[in-house]
């Protein structure tokens, strides 16, 4: 017997209950963006290694240790599975001009892929919701982005959550501090470990991420980025905290925040949980205004975020949230080959007229069928004999009330079907 297959480890299925689940969150997103004046946009899963080695950083855990990269066997080309989706969502726009006639503000979804330790809310292929505004220089952008978020947040009942910034400047600035950084590092380069002894000349500033706890003290009293910041950048800085002030936006300054994608320039955020163990960002983002030239492209101001949405319906979930009932309206029970017929037809019928109308398939007995019309949580379901199926009528049973059953004939069903689900919407208190 040959060996049954699985998924590959870290990229896992979404079953139907659950896939209801995302289903509704998607939903929801869709209407949240739409009422920021955010537009889809979707990109391809391949794309052409070099535009990850450029956009995130040769020295970055991505690029060297995560990403899925190999080489097309067809041509020769090296291609990589897309470890986020910034860097394709500017390719796409560089490729196609967009921004020919002004700002735009895009969103997209999907997998991403990065070869990581599976834990929890993280896994090897995940889902990300990325949102990008291009065009826009001033701090609004980033409050409102900022901003978007906590509707999100309010929108999903969900509070277990905390907001940090912080601002890394422009690259000038950046490039005193990194000079400070290794000079504090090379006084205490014995207790670095191998990762921060390597990026000590490279990228100084991916220690700052380190959670390596013999290193936190050495951490800790490292040169903080916003000492060296200029006028124009703290003026940016503090124009994005008094819009987020005004519209009473807790949040706390973390100076070690850092993200870990080389292309950030000024605000970066991040929105935090303590509910879900070590892996507890569930959003994050910022501008990166060099990104666009840096592909190629004119220089353009850009701001965006991405939220990770396995970590996010983890949250959701913990704090009590759960799909909508998507049972159907009627489940259609029939016995007979006349009746088989009929009900066919009955089932058309009944979607014709706006009801979810489940059809039995795969024969059994009524007693069989009506156990499946009880646990597909139907209202109603609608038995079919083949002598309704000769009088063209059908028998309606109520599966959720203590009711009558009644028939009624097939040019009345559509009618009483929505009388019998008023009245049990009635006694129920609605929908």
């Amino acid at each position: 017997m040959s060996k049954t297959l699985q998924a590959i480890r870290g990229m896992n299925d979404i079953l139907p209950g659950e896939a209801e689940l995302w289903e509704e969150f998607e939903d929801s997103v869709r209407d949240w963006l739409r009422g920021y004046g955010y537009r889809p946009i979707r990109m391809p899963l391949v794309e052409p290694t070099p535009l990850f080695a450029r956009a995130i950083g040769e020295v970055t855990d991505i690029v060297e240790k995560e990403m899925y990269s190999f080489t097309d066997s067809l041509n020769g080309e090296q291609l990589t599975l897309r470890p986020e989706g910034t860097a394709s969502c500017v390719r796409a726009v560089l490729q196609h001009n967009l921004l020919y006639d002004g700002p735009k503000r895009l969103w997209y979804q999907g997998p991403m892929f990065r070869h990581e330790r599976p834990q929890k809310g993280r896994y090897r292929q995940f889902h990300q919701i990325g949102v990008e505004a291009l065009g826009f220089a001033g701090p609004d952008i980033d409050a409102e982005q900022i901003l978007m978020c906590q509707r999100l947040w309010d929108d999903l009942g969900v509070d277990d959550i905390r907001l940090e910034i912080n601002s890394l400047g422009q690259i000038e600035e950046r490039q005193q501090h990194r000079s400070a950084l290794i000079a504090h590092f090379e006084k205490h380069a014995a207790q670095l470990d191998g990762d921060a002894q390597r990026r000590l000349h490279t990228n100084p500033l991916r220690i700052l991420d380190s959670k390596n706890p013999a290193m936190q003290e050495i951490i800790e009293s490292a040169p903080k980025l916003i000492d060296y910041l200029g006028a124009e950048s703290l003026a940016h800085f503090e124009g994005v905290q008094t819009l987020l002030k005004d519209a009473a936006i807790s949040y706390r300054i973390n100076p070690r925040l850092v993200r870990g994608l080389d292309y950030y320039n000024l605000t970066v955020f991040e929105w935090i949980t303590d509910s879900l163990g070590a892996q507890g960002t569930v959003c994050a983002g910022g501008r990166y205004d060099g990104l666009v030239e840096q592909l190629g492209g004119k220089p353009q101001p850009a701001c965006g975020f991405a939220m990770g949405i396995e970590r996010l319906l983890a949250l959701w979930l913990a704090q009590g949230g759960k799909a909508a009932d998507h049972a159907p309206d009627v489940y259609v029970v029939h016995q007979g080959e006349a009746a088989g017929r009929f009900a066919f037809r009955v089932a058309e019928g009944l979607r014709d007229n706006g009801y979810d109308a489940q059809l039995h398939c795969g024969g059994s007995s009524f007693k069989s069928q009506m156990k499946r019309a009880d646990a597909s949580g139907a209202a109603l379901a609608a038995i079919i004999g083949d002598d309704e199926a000769a009088a063209r009528e059908i028998t309606l049973k109520t599966l959720r009330a203590e009711t009558e059953q009644r028939r009624v004939p097939f040019d009345q069903l559509a009618e009483e079907i929505g009388k019998l689900l008023f009245e049990w919407e009635d006694e129920n208190g609605g929908i």
